[in-house]
């Protein structure tokens, strides 16, 4: 996001919260997913943001949306500070497998992706290889000791 904004491809709005509950769950690697199971889990804090038609593309690609990692789809969120919500997108653990990571996850979620959630998240460059990102995902959510 951050080069994004330094090339005039995206702004930021300012922290807001789900309308709703949502879960957040991490899943293999600490790698953060919103599930699409609205009235589950908690209203989730996150970071919006304007983009350009080129920056969303960018980010659908990051974000795996059309190998199905993830998948960009409504929700309403509402700024922090109490401001009435407004129509936005959000990216999704992908439908294919969200049931299953929510119920592996213990049907528990975090209301924000802070360090103290995140710690000990494998960067991209650090992660095995030789193994997809849906196999990972599936290797996470039919084992109880795989993270």
């Amino acid at each position: 996001m951050e080069q994004l904004i330094t090339q005039g491809e995206a702004e930021f709005l300012g922290t807001h919260s789900t309308a709703q509950s949502y879960p957040l769950v991490c899943g293999p690697y600490r790698i953060p997913f919103l599930l699409n199971l609205p009235g589950r889990g908690r209203r989730v804090i996150g970071e919006l943001y304007a983009v350009s038609g080129a920056a969303l593309d960018r980010i659908d690609e990051l974000e795996g949306t059309t190998a199905g990692h993830y998948e960009r789809l409504p929700i309403a969120v509402a700024a922090v500070a109490g401001e009435e919500a407004v129509a936005a997108e959000a990216y999704y653990g992908h439908r294919s497998y969200g049931e299953a990571m929510w119920r592996r996850c213990g049907e528990r979620g975090h209301g924000e992706y802070t360090a103290e959630v995140a710690d000990g998240y494998v960067w991209r460059k650090d992660r095995p290889v030789g193994v997809s990102f849906l196999q990972r995902i599936s290797l996470f959510v039919s084992s109880s000791d795989y993270d």
